[in-house]
């Protein structure tokens, strides 16, 4: 295997879509078609079995993730029309030595996927001792949220094993290119293609990269840049989608109409429209930060205006929230900086000093913490606990990539519907 394996993982949930996918991919250059897991889980075998009529002359891979009856999944997978087909690295041996037997006589290669193997490296001598035909570094999705990446797990492995080995696992252009310099022979990719509105030209990236491949340099960032980084590409809608539905403001609405706010929050509690408190805030913030002032809903005066605004423009603070309401928002809409309030009114309120700095706060029926993320745009404002913002961040681009696809589809004609099966998949 001189030139690179570029396989697509089609982890999708309708085969219609997963079909038209695998085209366009086989059209951009990959060389084999994998069946994922959550497809054979929601299709069954008939997702590989039309995968193989399709594609007659193509490796198909059927992701099984055999963990137990080795000969009977193995059998089915290959009856079906898989060339090769996935077992669990950390499944027992016993299980991986009948899926082995069952591969050899029914004319199918086997890889063994390490995802959460407690040591990869001593799990990878062992199977390659077995008989294994592929190893795949891979981690999850999940763990992949929190930073973790599949070519540290490749990168432990080369030069330790002999058999083939395969990567996979949240790999975008840069990432396989990467991979194929450690020692990659098979680069495994899905979202990064199967998200794409243009998956045949996605495709073409990854072959391109992986065919001439550099070695990947990272700049390095913190992880606030990191977070600010991803926060900036995604939208509230995303970000709630990613949170399950969580942590979205209620009744909080952008002042300024089209306008982007990322930052963590320094908090402010006041009451009845004093804005000593919120004026003190902007000389504590930081420049990137997000001032969140709770009124406690009170509309009839406002703690905030436009040189409150104009004073946090000089700062560099990325935006205010307020639960209550906001004044001069004339002023303020011909500055465009992105104020989110409850409401607007004329009345100021008087700078008494009630209330604390930093502290926890709710604000638009959300709980935030000094340090907590705070997203805002047209759609309104969402709250990221601060411990889960990487993850969330990166859960979101997922999010927003898939979108892209379907808005694509429903480009082509479809309806969101049709598209997301909804009979199929209504509660029973």
């Amino acid at each position: 295997m001189v030139r690179p394996i570029l396989q697509v993982a089609l982890d999708l949930l309708e085969l219609p879509r997963a079909v038209q996918i695998a085209k366009e991919a086989m059209a951009g250059g990959a060389d084999w078609i994998e069946v994922g897991t959550p497809l054979i889980k929601s299709e069954g075998m008939k997702a590989v079995t039309l995968m193989r009529e399709i594609f007659p002359r193509t490796t198909i891979v059927a992701d099984m993730k055999v963990a137990d009856t080795g000969t009977l999944e193995v059998e089915m997978a290959a009856k079906a029309g898989a060339s090769v087909v996935c077992v669990l690295a950390d499944a027992d041996n016993a299980v991986i030595q009948e899926a082995m037997r069952a591969a050899r006589l029914y004319g199918v290669t086997l890889m063994a996927d390490l995802i959460n193997t407690a040591d990869p490296v001593v799990r990878a001598k062992e199977l390659e001792g077995m008989g294994i035909d592929y190893l795949c570094a891979h981690v999850g999705i999940d763990q992949q949220m929190m930073g973790m990446t599949s070519n540290e797990q490749l990168a432990r492995l080369v030069g330790e094993v002999q058999v083939p080995l395969a990567v996979a696992g949240g790999l975008d252009a840069a990432a396989a290119s990467e991979a194929v310099t450690l020692g990659a022979a098979i680069v495994i990719v899905g979202g990064w293609i199967t998200r794409s509105a243009t998956v045949t030209d996605s495709t073409r990236r990854i072959r391109e990269a992986i065919d001439h491949p550099t070695p990947h340099l990272e700049p390095y960032e913190s992880p606030e840049t990191q977070i600010c980084v991803l926060l900036e590409v995604v939208s509230t809608p995303n970000i709630s989608d990613a949170m399950h539905r969580k942590g979205a403001m209620q009744g909080i609405v952008s002042i300024c109409g089209d306008v982007k706010m990322v930052g963590k929050a320094v908090t402010v509690q006041t009451l009845a429209g004093d804005w000593a408190k919120p004026v003190e805030a902007i000389d504590i913030a930081s420049k990137g930060d997000v001032i969140v002032i709770n009124n406690d809903g009170v509309t009839a005066v406002a703690p905030w205006g436009e040189l409150a605004t104009m004073s946090c423009m000089n700062k560099g603070i990325s935006g205010v929230v307020i639960d209550g309401a906001v004044r001069d928002v004339d002023d303020i809409r011909r500055l465009q900086y992105p104020v989110f309030a409850r409401a607007t009114v004329p009345n100021a309120g008087e700078p008494k000093g009630f209330g604390e700095i930093n502290t926890e706060i709710r604000c638009g029926g959300q709980e935030v913490r000094p340090g907590d993320w705070i997203v805002g745009d047209e759609n309104g404002v969402v709250v990221i606990p601060r411990e889960r913002a990487y993850e969330v961040a990166r859960r979101a681009q997922e999010v927003k990539k898939n979108e892209e696809r379907i808005r694509e589809e429903i480009r082509r004609g479809g309806t969101l519907s049709t598209i997301a099966e909804l009979l199929k998949w209504e509660k029973r």
